[in-house]
């Protein structure tokens, strides 16, 4: 009863198998690699994998590459299975203006973050953050209900758009400091700094409409550049994802 989470980003495919397709279930093997490879995966990291049972995967990186990821998965009999935002699932629902709209990311990890919640103990409220190629800084209620949540530019995009557009800027290779001295950190601290107070703002925002301190959950490739600038107390939780995609096919499997 094997099960593969896939995760399809806009710049890496990660992976993950699993013992079975429940919550808490062990990790039998996990990788990831760049779009650009997605092609080769049936004869290199999936080749000598035990088959697996059942599969669940969410992709934001578009129908072409979806197909690639498909045509992968040829190499097993197995039916490939996409999340598709919707109302509701897995006890949250979705207040955006057109719930199919939401990032089918954002969905997933809103699910995972809110059954690690109440995981933990009581419900309450939790701020999720993914910072990837681009950042989102999404609020559920203690209810589960998803309440809205901003997009901004991660690290890379918010330093190439201030390359090219500013003369005699290029991208640093500093870091985030209080009191920036040279160009390379006052362009890492201005871009960590930014990140950080969208983060503070939306959880001060949070805290005021629910009347309670939320969890906040960062997950996320570039999670790491993020986690020493907030002052929040944070959780990181680098498997966000698959621990949303274990939640769907949990209760996929139970019908």
């Amino acid at each position: 009863m094997t099960f593969l989470a896939i995760d399809v980003g806009n710049t890496r495919l990660k992976w993950a198998q699993y013992a079975s397709p429940q919550p808490g279930a062990g990790l039998i093997a996990q990788g990831a690699v760049f779009l650009e490879t997605i092609d080769h995966l049936a004869e290199t990291d999936w080749k000598n994998l035990a088959p697996p049972t059942s599969m669940l995967g969410c992709v934001v990186a578009g129908e072409g590459v979806k197909r690639r990821v498909e045509e992968q998965l040829e190499l097993w009999d197995l039916e490939p299975r996409w999340v598709v935002s919707s109302r509701e699932a897995a006890g949250v629902t979705n207040g955006y203006d057109h719930p199919n709209r939401l990032g089918v990311d954002r969905w997933v990890a809103m699910i995972g973050a809110r059954h690690r919640v109440l995981a933990q103990g009581r419900p309450r409220p939790v701020l999720v953050v993914m910072v990837g190629t681009a950042v989102t800084v999404d609020a559920v209620d203690a209810s589960g209900h998803f309440l809205g949540g901003l997009i901004l530019p991660g690290f890379g995009l918010m330093l190439r758009a201030l390359e090219m557009g500013t003369a005699g800027l290029k991208a640093p290779t500093g870091e985030a400091v209080d009191f920036p001295t040279n160009t390379s950190d006052a362009l890492m601290s201005g871009g960590a700094d930014a990140l950080a107070g969208a983060v503070e703002r939306m959880y001060r925002k949070l805290r005021a409409r629910t009347g309670e301190e939320p969890a906040l959950v960062m997950s996320g490739g570039a999670a790491v550049k993020l986690a020493p600038i907030t002052e929040l107390p944070f959780e990181t939780v680098d498997t966000l994802i698959f621990d949303g995609l274990l939640e769907l096919q949990s209760r996929r499997t139970a019908l």
